[in-house]
């Protein structure tokens, strides 16, 4: 067979999905790629070492033990890596680097370079991620603001930035000032009346859909996957699977350049999801700076936690909290190593970012605030109706977001990616502009509604009815409200009624979209209304049973601020289903020790509504939707079959294809795998007695012998292959063998056929194994795949098994 020819056959066949789907007893799994560029090709696997040589030894005998065969070892797009073949090759990497630092001092400072790498790549992370988090923050805030004027001064400056620099600012009007015009001043010359107005609302939704367009153009023409939030499939690559290019140079340049334009053009999405996708990106290509972590793609998944972590950080400024979320919410491994590591990369990343300063005001977040005033015990109350509001809405939205997406995938919708994203941004764009809580961006949003109102707040939420007389200290006493709280509780009534709906939308378009923020922002709004309808209960109210021991009249008692935070905290904790690190997170966000209580109390309670009406949060939702092959480790297997129920071949199926230990020659194995699609075969003594030898990888046969054709003279169609440590008898006039034992792997993990398949799940999920090989009596019986393991899982749960299937 001609090797040209061979390999078109052979390669080609494998990197399909669907035909990787398909296998019967494959080896194969889906787990989603890496996005990372290819793994370099000097990388191996098992250093494949040739032999050829007739029985008498006069054939010429070659050894490439020293000449390792690029690509061995490596994997194909969309299939799982093997986690404890790569542990242990870099236990025996590291055991190689310490017994030789013994030998000169060359070798020693070579190894105190390795063990130093990893803080290095870690520093390295965190510089970089912090700089584009930087620079992102200031860009997308620039361009929001461009949406309703321009700086006179340099039109590089914001609203804010603009009318700091200006000599003529007033305090109580501090976002207007002569340097700063809206377009119908740069256009008309004026900015009121009617036909002002207008045009104001018409260059709002001009610059929306400008910006959106142009997202939606470079991720598609670009970055396809540069889409979305990137955390389910993170995930699944933090849980062995492979996704070339998703965590690529070119995913990093547009994820960042689409983030800033989607952000700015006012859909409903946020950029602290997407920030973990593009620290991710910055770890995965930094990888490459280190033979180690370039070359083992196990220990490169250490990394990319870390990463996560510091992707965290910078999204919210709070560095524990993103190490608790790489942990809780992302990590599929996570060894103590990588929790110090990971706390280092928030560190830099966070420091790095609070010393660009985007916003002005030596926070890492627009949305940074303190409280002072403590909370009562009573008011645990509407704090935990905040947590049950915060699980209904979670339920509803994922819910309604996986059926709009499935209904995107399965309809001509999915056809018309951009004319999907402009519908959306016109329908938001003109809906927003309106409402002055609409038209702002969603993190100023936020910080509007976490504002605690002091005497220095001249924003609608803050007009109250004051009564100096009654004003102590610095503390404000519960005030009534004036007109402008009545008519801003309505603008927020239909701020969130927008937000509710429009973001099921969003979610999933082709442009990046966080969800982070939206949920935080329809949180904080419900929050807010029952913070002031309590607040204005007690000022009203304060002689009644449950105001009169804590709530006299005069004194400061309800905290609006403090409702919008909880509130927030809930309906996160209701779409994502995370716990404590996103109390960390909240707690970070507003310096508060006293008030993580309520934050628990709502996190939970959301949590549990959420959990009882469905189990799954959004990420593990778009997980199953997209037929991700990730296995959940928090969830229990609980039914009673064995290995043998599940195990390829089935009774009416083929036979399962093997290869013998020393008796097929080239050819053989070539048809074999021109004829098949497994990522693997057993190797067996023979067909007839079916005792197991090992297991080799297809990619590492087609790689080694194409090598040995090249590379070794004698080697032809008819030459024995032999995976055995001396060459079998043969003819003195037989051609050269092959010997190909280096490649094989001697231990592959075995259960028998009585094997209860929740042992074999938990094998899968806690050695993160490919496959598992099925014996009885120590003759090989069949084989149990990851992709297996998912099928039974979905079959018992009453789930469409073909379901999962990547696509």
């Amino acid at each position: 067979m001609n090797s040209k020819g061979f390999r078109r056959g052979s390669f080609q066949s494998s990197t399909s999905d669907e035909d990787m789907v398909e296998i019967a007893g494959g080896a194969l799994d889906f787990s989603i790629t890496d996005d990372d560029p290819p793994l370099d090709r000097e990388m191996l696997g098992g250093f494949s070492l040739y032999n050829g040589g007739g029985m008498n030894g006069t054939s010429q005998m070659m050894d490439f033990l020293e000449e390792p065969l690029p690509g061995v070892g490596t994997y194909e797009d969309f299939n799982t890596i093997d986690w404890v073949r790569e542990k242990s090759r870099d236990r025996d990497r590291h055991r190689e680097i310490a017994s030789k630092s013994k030998e000169s001092t060359w070798a020693l400072i070579h190894s105190v370079s390795d063990a130093f790498s990893g803080w290095l790549l870690m520093l390295l992370i965190g510089l970089l991620a912090g700089s584009l988090a930087g620079l992102i923050d200031i860009s997308a805030h620039w361009m929001t603001d461009l949406k309703e004027g321009l700086c006179l001064s340099g039109f590089w400056f914001n609203h804010e930035h603009c009318c700091w620099n200006s000599n003529e600012t007033t305090f109580e009007d501090r976002d207007k000032c002569p340097e700063w015009e809206s377009w119908s001043q740069l256009i008309i010359g004026h900015g009121e009346g009617a036909f002002a107005y207008i045009l104001n609302y018409f260059m709002y939704v001009l610059w929306a859909l400008v910006f959106s367009l142009l997202a939606v153009l470079l991720v598609r023409g670009f970055a396809p996957y540069a889409c979305g939030s990137g955390i389910p499939e993170i995930k699944t690559i933090l849980s062995g699977f492979i996704i070339r290019g998703y965590l690529g140079k070119w995913t990093l340049i547009i994820k960042t350049v689409t983030l800033v334009l989607a952000v700015s053009s006012g859909l409903s999405l946020g950029k602290e999801g997407p920030l973990v996708h593009v620290a991710c990106c910055c770890g995965n290509i930094l990888c490459h700076l280190f033979t180690k972590y370039r070359k083992n793609e196990a220990k490169r998944r250490e990394v990319l936690s870390a990463a996560a972590a510091a992707g965290v950080s910078v999204a919210f400024g709070a560095p524990i909290g993103g190490v608790l979320f790489s942990l809780e919410e992302v990590s599929y491994y996570f060894p103590l190593k990588t929790l110090w590591r990971s706390f280092f990369a928030a560190l830099v990343a966070a420091f790095t970012l609070r010393s660009i300063n985007p916003f002005g005001n030596s926070r890492l977040v627009l949305f940074y605030v303190e409280f002072h005033t403590p909370w009562h015990l009573l008011e645990l109350v509407p704090f935990i109706l905040l947590g049950i509001f915060g699980g209904l809405w979670g339920s509803f939205f994922i819910r309604s977001n996986i059926a709009w997406c499935r209904r995107r995938k399965t309809t001509k919708l999915g056809k018309y990616p951009v004319l999907e994203v402009l519908v959306v941004t016109a329908i938001t764009a003109v809906l927003a502009f309106p409402n002055e809580y609409t038209r702002m961006s969603t993190s100023e949003l936020i910080s509007e509604l976490f504002n605690d109102c002091g005497l220095l707040d001249f924003s609608k939420l803050c007009e109250y009815v004051n009564d100096f007389n009654s004003t102590t200290g610095d503390d404000l006493p519960d005030r009534a409200a004036g007109p402008g709280v009545y008519t801003a509780m309505w603008q927020l009534a239909l701020a969130l009624i927008l937000k509710v709906f429009i973001t099921i939308f969003t979610f999933g378009m082709k442009v990046p979209s966080g969800l982070f923020i939206p949920s935080m922002a329809v949180g904080a709004i419900v929050g807010r209304l029952l913070g002031v309808g309590m607040e204005q209960l007690a000022y009203y109210h304060h002689d009644w049973t449950i105001f009169s021991g804590w709530c006299s009249q005069g004194a400061d008692c309800i905290t609006p601020g403090l409702y919008a935070m909880v509130g927030a905290a809930a309906c996160l904790g209701g779409v994502t289903r995370m716990t404590v690190s996103l109390v960390v997170i909240m707690f970070e966000l507003t310096g508060g020790l006293e008030y993580i209580v309520p934050l628990m109390a709502a996190a939970m309670t959301s949590k549990w509504v959420a959990d009882a009406i469905g189990r799954e949060g959004i990420y593990d939702a778009h997980i199953r939707l997209n037929g991700y092959p990730f296995l959940e480790a928090k969830e229990e297997f609980s039914h009673k079959t064995l290995a043998m129920d599940v195990m390829r071949p089935r009774r009416n199926d083929p036979v399962l294809t093997v290869i013998t230990q020393d008796s097929m020659m080239v050819e053989d194995v070539e048809a074999i795998i021109n004829e098949t699609t497994y990522s693997g075969y057993p190797v067996v003594v023979s067909r007839e007695s079916q005792r197991l030898v090992g297991f080799v990888l297809r990619r590492d046969l087609i790689i080694s012998i194409e090598n040995a054709r090249k590379k070794q003279d004698g080697i032809v169609s008819t030459s024995i292959i032999y995976f055995t440590d001396h060459s079998p008898p043969l003819p003195p006039s037989s051609p050269s063998m092959l010997k190909l034992r280096s490649i094989l792997d001697l231990s592959p993990f075995t259960v028998t056929d009585q094997t209860p398949m929740e042992i074999v799940v938990d094998i899968f999920r806690k050695l993160g194994l490919r496959q598992c090989l099925v014996t009885h009596n120590g003759k090989l019986l069949g084989i149990i795949t990851k992709k297996d393991v998912l099928k039974h899982i979905a079959q018992m749960a009453n789930q469409d098994p073909d379901s999962i299937l990547f696509n």
